[in-house]
């Protein structure tokens, strides 16, 4: 199958991709790496009448620190995540996950905002966003606005982002000395789709655990905040007893759908396991 015709703009600004999407009457799709909207344009997934191209919009690019934040234009690649030294700094979490992304020649030309715009709930750098604290920047005819990842995230593909909007930054709370970060996911193969996976964010000056931040993803129809469990670690020891008690508070934060052939009982049951074994690694001395 091929993808329907249609027009194709190349804007020089986010404001001019803002108003080709007004005059295509709404009936156009965003496109940066392209890793998603192709093959989906080849299945006739999507189909719009015009498809406007972001990637030259240089607003949209550049990895700097402002204040306590970090900010990020939505065309940052994903190899970046893994390889820019400020994003190592104060991102971790993004780096960690980075690797886990499907295969390197995705990872060379799929971005930031289009991975997080899609909200695919198999996806890692979503479910980071979350476990990070993260704000998106949008844009779209009225002006500019800012959403917390918690309120991003809406249904399956489905997020805050109203029809002609652009993502074009996240704003990420630069981690500090004291944070100690984490991720791991669980797939039959590397590169494919994980059965579950987990990023893990813990404020811990000393030996307590003063905040939590624990975002799973491949788990429901969004990425998902494991709240109770999140509250069940805050001001512990992170030891054996509080480990367990995180591990049995997933039951109130996730509930699987049940699938052919991964039953909801057996993701819940490899979500705690994941989470004991990144819990453990964090909680072993240094």
């Amino acid at each position: 199958m091929k993808a329907r015709a249609f027009s194709y703009v190349r804007p020089a600004t986010v404001a001019e991709a803002i108003e080709a999407f007004a005059a295509a009457g709404g009936e156009a799709s965003y496109i940066a790496g392209g890793q998603s909207l192709v093959p989906a344009l080849a299945l006739r997934l999507q189909a719009p009448e015009c498809l406007i191209d972001i990637a030259h919009i240089e607003t949209l690019r550049g990895i700097e620190r402002e204040g306590d934040r970090l900010r990020l234009g939505a065309l940052t690649r994903h190899v970046d995540a893994h390889d820019d030294p400020l994003i190592a700094q104060y991102a971790p979490l993004l780096r960690l996950a980075a690797p886990h992304v499907a295969h390197p020649a995705i990872r060379n030309r799929g971005t930031l905002g289009g991975s997080v715009a899609l909200a695919d709930p198999a996806s890692e750098f979503p479910a980071m966003m979350l476990a990070m604290g993260a704000e998106m920047e949008i844009a779209g005819p009225n002006g500019t606005r800012r959403v917390p990842a918690d309120a991003f995230f809406q249904d399956v593909y489905q997020t805050a982002i109203e029809s002609g909007e652009l993502l074009v930054a996240f704003h990420i709370p630069v981690a500090q000395p004291h944070h100690r970060c984490a991720f791991d996911e669980l797939a039959r193969r590397r590169g494919d789709y994980a059965l579950v996976g987990c990023g893990i964010m813990l404020a811990m000056p000393g030996e307590v655990v003063e905040e939590a931040r624990i975002a799973f993803l491949s788990v429901g129809p969004t990425p998902v905040r494991a709240r109770a469990a999140e509250a069940a670690l805050s001001g512990s020891r992170l030891d054996e007893a509080a480990i367990r008690s995180a591990q049995a508070a997933l039951s109130e934060d996730l509930d699987p759908a049940d699938e052919e052939h991964v039953p909801a009982a057996m993701r819940l049951h490899l979500a705690r396991v994941l989470l004991g074994r990144l819990l453990g690694q964090l909680g072993a001395p240094t």
